[in-house]
């Protein structure tokens, strides 16, 4: 697998990837903020381009991380290339009855599960660091970081899943 980078001066940058079997890709990030992506099957066939926004192209990177994606929740995970047995997972839950009208601290999310509830999404209301004090409503869409077993855990002792 060859991997390389190039500037393309008053375009953006180019990114280049060829696979063991011979079949290339090229994501071309443009200095106006949209991303393309190239593909190219080696000798089976014939190229073809996609213009993405940026978005969209977080969604795809999503799926090729092997983030889970469902209705409803939706989770990442993150490596990083400088920390390889860093992994971070981040996820999101819609809030159900069983912690609707609790709030973070009396649910001791943290010292129960070792996850951390990053931000609280209600309608058009986005909290981000929610404080201790924060009551979860039905319907609330929660994002939870931490590792994979700290976010099954959440899920098993906060949520009941």
């Amino acid at each position: 697998m060859a991997f390389r980078s190039v500037a393309l001066p008053g375009i953006g940058t180019k990114y280049e990837l060829e696979t063991d079997h011979g079949d290339a890709l090229a994501i071309v990030y443009l200095e106006n903020g949209s991303i393309q992506l190239y593909a190219s099957p080696g000798r089976r066939g014939e190229a073809c381009a996609v213009e993405l926004t940026p978005p969209e192209s977080r969604r795809i990177g999503s799926v090729l991380t092997g983030a889970i994606m469902e209705a409803e929740e939706e989770g990442i995970e993150i490596a990083f290339a400088a920390l390889a047995d860093l992994r971070i997972s981040i996820h999101t839950y819609i809030v159900g009855h069983a912690i609707a009208g609790r709030c973070i601290a009396e649910l001791q999310i943290r010292s129960r599960t070792g996850a951390t509830v990053i931000a609280v999404s209600r309608g058009e209301q986005h909290t981000i660091n929610p404080s201790p004090d924060f009551t979860f409503e039905q319907g609330d869409t929660v994002v939870v970081i931490g590792g994979v077993d700290q976010l099954q855990t959440f899920e098993k002792v906060i949520l009941g899943k």
